[in-house]
């Protein structure tokens, strides 16, 4: 199984460029979409949303994602094998996905071996069908990354900062995902369980709860979510939209 998630969009023809060239390379593989609207650029919204898809994956999944600014520069296409595979530009897409499959070695990809592959030219804008979606295909088929990369290091990987930060009593916390539902998660994992989670930056207490529905349509709660992450959320709102954040803003907490 192979899955995807890029910042294609739906509207252009890029994802089913990407996903015709892996089915030429490897015609039984099963490609599962996972999102091809990831904010446009957004490498901390993607690490998130692969993470995710990681958590529930059988071991030898390959993953494929391609969220890449920095397409055609010098920045590496890069491959990681663990309990399941990771094909990514090494800007930091792999950094919450790799907390869940033991990785054990990396490669750096050669798009002139490739080439070999395709039989096209490699673009220098659209690393996706030409470079990643090959590569995650012929991994998927059971050739060796040695036939078409170069062994690196692991801890040569970029890898974003995403860890929660304290002061004191302060939770210095990142915003790393916004669902459709306007829904707030928050970098922070195991954290007990508050009654109350304090937003310094807006004056505001919201009750601690384990669904939605434990408040009035238009509150605001925290709660677990379905990821494990600490989220702020409005019943039948959108508490990004309350609060003004978007994917990469600091909010200060306390847990009371």
């Amino acid at each position: 199984m192979i899955t995807l998630t890029t910042d294609f969009g739906l509207r252009s023809p890029y994802v089913g460029e990407m996903k015709v060239a892996m089915l030429g390379l490897n015609p039984e593989a099963v490609i599962v979409d996972v999102s091809h609207l990831i904010t446009r650029h957004s490498v901390l919204e993607g690490s998130f949303v692969m993470e995710q898809v990681v958590k529930y994956s059988p071991e030898g999944t390959v993953h494929v994602g391609v969220i890449d600014p920095g397409v055609g520069t010098e920045r590496r296409a890069v491959i990681i094998e663990g309990e399941q595979w990771l094909v990514v530009p090494d800007n930091g897409l792999a950094t919450l996905p790799l907390k869940h499959i033991n990785a054990k070695k990396a490669w750096a990809i050669d798009p002139g071996r490739i080439r070999k592959f395709t039989g096209w030219r490699i673009s220098s804008t659209f690393h996706g069908r030409d470079v990643f979606g090959p590569a995650g295909a012929l991994i998927e088929r059971g050739l060796s990354p040695e036939e078409f990369a170069d062994e690196i290091p692991l801890n040569s990987l970029l890898r974003l900062d995403t860890g929660p930060k304290k002061e004191n009593d302060l939770w210095l916390l990142k915003v790393i995902y916004i669902d459709d539902f306007g829904n707030v998660i928050l970098n922070l994992e195991n954290y007990g369980k508050p009654k109350e989670v304090e937003l310094i930056d807006f004056g505001l207490k919201v009750p601690y709860l384990d669904t939605y529905g434990q408040v009035k349509p238009g509150e605001l709660l925290a709660l677990p979510g379905s990821h494990d992450y600490l989220e702020i959320a409005v019943n039948e709102g959108s508490a990004s939209e309350r609060l003004g954040l978007k994917v990469g803003d600091t909010v200060r907490v306390r847990l009371v």
